[in-house]
């Protein structure tokens, strides 16, 4: 035992399947659980982007709630606090008399200068890897020799017949709380109640919108754990698996999607606990090419995660893997896209909706993000920190791998993706639904 930890809670916001937590609850007499409200990350600061934007701010702040409720009914509290964990932890470590802290391992940049930082503070940090659907010691390669080609890298996987392993079940029983608790949390916790009343203050009017793809206003939309599972079970009760293939490049609704990137994102489910429950579903309904899509997609997200492992810093560089030149930027065209004015109205249609809600399509975050760095000659690093600022379903991994994939500039032979945009209109939007759906008056005629 090692007496009092720190349990950090980053984009792991669950009890079930979380071997770190599990780890800091084996080895704690007493535990405290820590979430930080990091200040603005070098992308957001490097193109002065508010960070994060209020509909992500809100369905943190339930899933948060639902961490806390989720505590407290086990006999423990969550601490938040407004810093970041590089200036708190050390603060903390001499008011608990401890210095061992435990959390998931985050294969990016600013999240690993986090852990650098604490480390470099006398801190002792005990990190776990617990992003992917596969584990990085059961794959049949190194991580350093991750094939380039995401197809390679399937085959390879289906080949050799690597298997997710079973989700851990949920952490019932936690230590207790350190005995100075209540004089910590008078100094620095936030009053996590007010902040929410507050954030939902400020977007009442836009957290009502009933055209979003995703209502997290409603309850079984809303952040953490419970939603999450609830949401999973609804989804393949209605044996939506079966017909995800043709539906996924739609545009809008509750069903053409899985929907489940939100809560995966924030961790308050994993993709472990997806993929289980959907081989359980293919047990007693049947498999299809449809369903098996959805590993399909799972594993892509794996692959986005493994592409830091192998690559790390180089895929936050301007030129990212690739001998391009340090891409152009427009601030005015960049402005206009973010605000949705660029005149062309499929791609403003999106923007619209991107924010009003969080929210976008994968179909329309393609198509978005070819237009500003190929039609607008925008810098790519600016685009990928706006979604980094709107997105509730922002996800450091997959946001970074597919905004290279679309400038040509990670792993993908093909050098790039230059969308068309008339035929996107046309695929995707022939009658202008979506457009007048979230566009201006008219937006729809001028095909």
């Amino acid at each position: 035992m090692q007496g009092t930890i720190i349990y950090w809670f980053r984009n792991d916001l669950r009890l079930e399947d979380n071997p770190a937590l599990i780890a800091a609850c084996q080895n704690a007499e007493k535990i405290l659980f820590v979430y930080c409200h990091s200040p603005s990350t070098l992308h957001t600061l490097r193109w002065q982007l508010p960070h994060p934007g209020l509909h992500r701010q809100r369905f943190l702040a339930s899933a948060l709630a639902d961490l806390r409720q989720q505590l407290v009914t086990r006999g423990n509290q969550l601490l938040e606090v407004n810093m970041g964990a590089a200036d708190f932890f050390p603060l903390l470590a001499g008011e608990l008399g401890s210095r061992i802290i435990y959390c998931e391992e985050i294969a990016a940049p600013y999240e690993q200068d986090e852990v650098i930082a604490l480390n470099a503070a006398g801190l002792t940090v005990h990190t776990r890897w617990q992003s992917t659907l596969i584990d990085p010691v059961d794959l049949p390669f190194m991580p350093n020799a991750l094939p380039d080609v995401f197809t390679q890298f399937r085959t390879i996987i289906e080949r050799e017949g690597v298997q997710a392993p079973a989700p851990l079940p949920g952490v019932q029983s936690l230590p207790p709380l350190p005995g100075n608790y209540s004089q910590i949390a008078s100094q620095w916790a936030i009053d996590a109640l007010s902040d929410e009343a507050r954030i939902s203050t400020d977007i009442e009017e836009a957290q009502m919108d009933e055209r979003s793809s995703f209502p997290y206003f409603l309850p079984e939309f809303s952040g953490g754990s419970t939603a999450a599972c609830a949401h999973v079970k609804r989804y393949l009760n209605r044996k939506l698996p079966h017909t995800y293939k043709q539906t996924r490049n739609q545009l809008s609704g509750l069903d053409y999607s899985t929907k489940f990137s939100p809560w995966l994102a924030s961790g308050a489910i994993s993709a472990r606990q997806i993929f289980s429950a959907l081989k359980k579903f293919e047990a007693e309904h049947g498999a299809n090419e449809s369903s098996y899509w959805i590993w399909f997609e799972l594993l892509w997200r794996d692959y986005f995660c493994l592409l830091h492992l192998k690559y790390g810093r180089q895929l936050y560089f301007a030129k990212g893997l690739s001998d391009f030149p340090i891409p152009t930027h427009n601030a005015e065209n960049f402005s206009d896209w973010c605000l949705a004015r660029t005149g062309e109205p499929f791609i403003d249609a999106a923007m619209a909706e991107l924010a009003a809600t969080g929210y976008l399509s994968n179909r329309m975050r393609q198509v978005v993000a070819s237009y500003l760095i190929h039609e607008l000659a925008c810098d790519w690093r600016a685009g990928a920190a706006w979604f980094e600022a709107q997105l509730i379903d922002y996800d450091v991994y997959s946001n970074q791998g597919n905004w290279l994939y679309i400038a040509g500039r990670g792993t993908d032979p093909r050098n790039g993706r230059r969308f068309n945009i008339q035929k996107q209109v046309h695929d995707h939007d022939r009658d202008g639904s979506y457009r007048r759906l979230w566009g201006k008056p008219g937006s729809a005629t001028n095909d």
